[in-house]
């Protein structure tokens, strides 16, 4: 009888399949669908390239090019709503307010009328009136002088129109998701604005990015099994800093033996595998070999 040949290693397929399906049912989440469907897209192509199961490998690059694209679609419903939504609130601002009134007819008019020359005075009256003091009338104001002085430019207290939405749509994607301070740039970037106003707006709102990280760990430990490494790189996967990735891990309360062990069940409710396999597969994602076993074991391999 031949002797059977090595196992064709899969652990880059399986991730790819795992993480498409999870990447296609957070479509509806604008930047997290994003994200782990462009890692299922890029993990299936790397085990394509190494020779792994072509069914898994591919069918993960679908499911994931299907999260993304829905991830996609929802960002820009959701930021045609907002930007509809502070347009029609901001309308009124815009407002052409009316000039100031030209000076009247009355206000160039002299204030008296000169005597006509046909009328001369006696000799007495004009004495008196020589000897009476002459008052010269007073001078109206000028017309510029009437005018109001202009105010500072709205750009230069409270950012121009542009940046004010950009902030307006930051301020919306922080009340639902978490974002790193280059994810949320990159978020408003995608919906067209500059990466002027981008950075104006998300360094004129009102966040901390280390809670940031920390909720965005807490998220995705909602959805899928991480290893703490493995939550880590995906952190830094969104543009956090890795001291703040590695303090959110630190900071979020999980088990991770739990975790290794939620994680094989979810390797096998796709795929079978050997115990050897699936400990190495565990091991591969970041857990370490105790973790992994005892991940294992909970499955009764």
């Amino acid at each position: 009888m031949p002797t059977p040949g090595p196992s064709v290693p899969k652990g880059l397929a399986m991730t790819s399949l795992i993480t498409g399906i999870v990447g296609l049912l957070l479509g509806w989440v604008p930047i997290v669908g994003l994200v782990i469907g462009a890692v299922a897209v890029v993990t299936g192509i790397v085990a394509l390239r190494k020779s792994q199961p072509k069914g898994l490998s591919i069918t993960g690059i679908i499911t994931g090019g299907l999260g993304m694209l829905l991830s996609i679609i929802l960002a820009i419903t959701v930021g045609f709503i907002v930007s509809a939504t502070e347009d029609a609130e901001r309308a009124p601002e815009t407002e052409a307010t009316s000039s100031p009134t030209a000076t009247t007819a009355d206000d160039t008019e002299s204030p008296s009328e000169s005597p006509t020359a046909s009328e001369s005075p006696s000799p007495t009256e004009s004495e008196e009136t020589s000897s009476a003091p002459e008052t010269t009338p007073a001078t109206t104001p000028s017309a510029t002088s009437q005018e109001p002085t202009p105010e500072a430019p709205e750009e230069t207290q409270d950012g121009s129109v542009s940046q004010r939405n950009a902030l307006g749509s930051a301020e919306n994607y922080l009340s639902f998701s978490a974002f790193s301070r280059s994810g949320l740039i990159d978020q408003l970037e995608f919906e067209g604005f500059s990466n002027a106003d981008a950075t104006w707006a998300v360094d004129n709102v009102t966040v901390n990015w280390s809670e940031q990280a920390i909720k965005s760990a807490d998220n995705y430990l909602d959805v899928s099994a991480f290893s703490r490494t493995g939550l880590i790189d995906q952190l830094e996967f969104e543009v956090f800093s890795n001291s703040d990735a590695t303090a959110a891990v630190d900071a979020v309360s999980v088990d991770w033996n739990e975790q290794a062990a939620a994680s094989a069940e979810q390797y096998l409710d796709f795929m079978s595998f050997s115990r050897s396999e699936l400990i190495d597969q565990l091991v591969f994602e970041g857990f370490s070999q105790e973790q992994a076993e005892y991940g294992v074991n909970q499955t009764g391999l």
